[in-house]
């Protein structure tokens, strides 16, 4: 009995030690030295859009490739590391921007990597990736739909068009589904491009 009470005694002490050198694994110097490179490599990228459709009501929505390395870092290390890199990446850009197209890409971004990053802890391999990335199109897509109808067209269009932006919106509705997905869609196929050679490259780093 005393023998049994002692190992309970030890497995319930041991469960915070484990918990803590997991936190300090997740955090150590070679990960976040590449959390810090993924942050200057996808705001520098995000600096190099341009529009989908020039000329149109909604030329000023700009495309730029800056989150395939948000969702690089979220396959590599993790969703929490990946939405730590959105993050920062658009209060850097928040610097020189609106604040008002960064914020809703705060929650687009975020919307499209938790899913194929969540599962990609569990599941790894194309044949679950690449459905996993297909879902995060749409989902991203909804997402940016649902911000941009609640927070970038009433705003922008207020401050900047000097028009009504929920009419906008609407009236633009089809150009903006066909934006984002094919932003979401290039930024999944780069990441699956890029992605391979970057999991070796970090195997041998030991990260």
């Amino acid at each position: 009995m005393e023998q049994t009470i002692e190992q309970t005694t030890e497995r319930v002490e041991a469960k915070p030690v484990k918990k803590k050198l997991d936190l300090k694994k997740r955090f150590s110097a070679k990960r976040l030295a590449l959390i810090g490179v993924f942050i200057a490599l996808s705001y520098a990228v995000s600096l190099l859009e341009f529009p989908v459709f020039p000329g149109s009501p909604v030329s000023f929505l700009q495309l730029d490739f800056g989150n395939v390395f948000v969702l690089l870092i979220s396959f590599l290390l993790g969703p929490v590391e990946g939405l730590i890199v959105c993050v920062l990446k658009e209060c850097l850009r928040m610097l020189g921007g609106t604040i008002v197209g960064e914020l809703a890409n705060i929650l687009t971004t975020s919307a499209y990597i938790l899913f194929p990053a969540i599962v990609y802890q569990y599941k790894k391999g194309l044949r679950w990736v690449v459905p996993c990335l297909v879902a995060a199109c749409f989902i991203g897509t909804g997402a940016a739909l649902l911000a941009n109808r609640f927070i970038t067209f009433p705003i922008f269009g207020e401050l900047f068009l000097k028009a009504d932006g929920v009419a906008l919106f609407y009236g633009s509705f089809w150009l903006i589904v066909a934006f984002n997905l094919i932003k979401t869609s290039g930024i999944s196929l780069l990441t699956l491009l890029l992605y391979k050679r970057l999991s070796n490259f970090l195997k041998k780093w030991r990260v």
